[in-house]
């Protein structure tokens, strides 16, 4: 869940990987030293409850509120879509009360059956498989992105941080800065997997290679590998080509 930071290019040199170095070895030789997971779009498809769920906030309070304004919140932090919700929705609540009647509606409606991106969670353990640390950074809140983690094998995600953790949300760089300080590892060599054009920028901006998976809005430039799917990658294809 839900500006924008400049697209800071970054060269990598294949001497800043600090896993399966070889003379001569090319990506296909190669492993990422660790992958970040966005998860609202990314994981899961939880983005039309996030949607509905403005909606419903908005009309309760007699205000009009749009697709075009649910798009514009994709990927943001949750105080920035609250401060949204009361300048552009009319909602007249403070900030707080937004945020947990929002994550009160799209938990419930949740529930146990979590709308799965395809491929997402056959990659997930794969990437486990392969003993590669993997973290979930997530503008939701704690008590969203645990939903998300009950439904996988205990210490599937190594660091858990989402929005509640930081400060400043995506677009900045800080919830992808902590994961990685918290899994140990640097920015060489590590993958951020995101849907939006807002976390992408993030997970740039903290020095890692982004690969997008557009979903509920569209996502381009060059700094980006942009694929259709999760299932048309691999471990292996996860790693910075250069």
């Amino acid at each position: 869940m839900r500006g924008e930071c400049g697209r800071h290019a970054r060269l990598w040199r294949v001497s800043d990987l600090e896993i399966n170095r070889t003379p001569g070895a090319d990506a296909a030789d190669r492993l990422p030293t660790a992958v970040l997971w966005d998860m609202d779009g990314t994981i899961v498809d939880t983005e039309p409850n996030w949607i509905e769920a403005e909606h419903a906030l908005v009309a309760g309070h007699g205000g009009t509120w749009r697709l075009e304004d649910s798009h514009h919140l994709v990927g943001k932090d949750l105080h920035y879509a609250a401060g949204y919700l009361q300048r552009v929705g009319g909602v007249d609540l403070s900030g707080e009360e937004i945020i947990h009647r929002l994550l009160d509606v799209v938990v419930e409606s949740v529930g146990q059956d979590l709308p799965w991106r395809p491929g997402a969670r056959e990659l997930i353990a794969e990437i486990g498989a392969a003993g590669i640390p993997q973290a979930l950074v997530t503008m939701s809140w704690a008590r969203m992105a645990g939903a998300l983690v009950a439904g996988f094998p205990e210490g599937t995600f190594a660091s858990v941080v989402s929005g509640d953790r930081v400060e400043r949300g995506k677009p900045f760089p800080d919830a992808y800065e902590l994961a990685m300080r918290e899994l140990g590892v640097s920015p060489a060599g590590t993958t951020a997997i995101e849907d939006s054009p807002t976390g992408a920028a993030a997970a740039l901006a903290a020095g890692a290679h982004v690969i997008v998976v557009p979903h509920m809005v569209p996502v381009d430039g060059d700094a980006y590998r942009i694929v259709d799917s999760l299932e048309l990658l691999t471990v292996r294809d996860l790693v910075s080509p250069t």
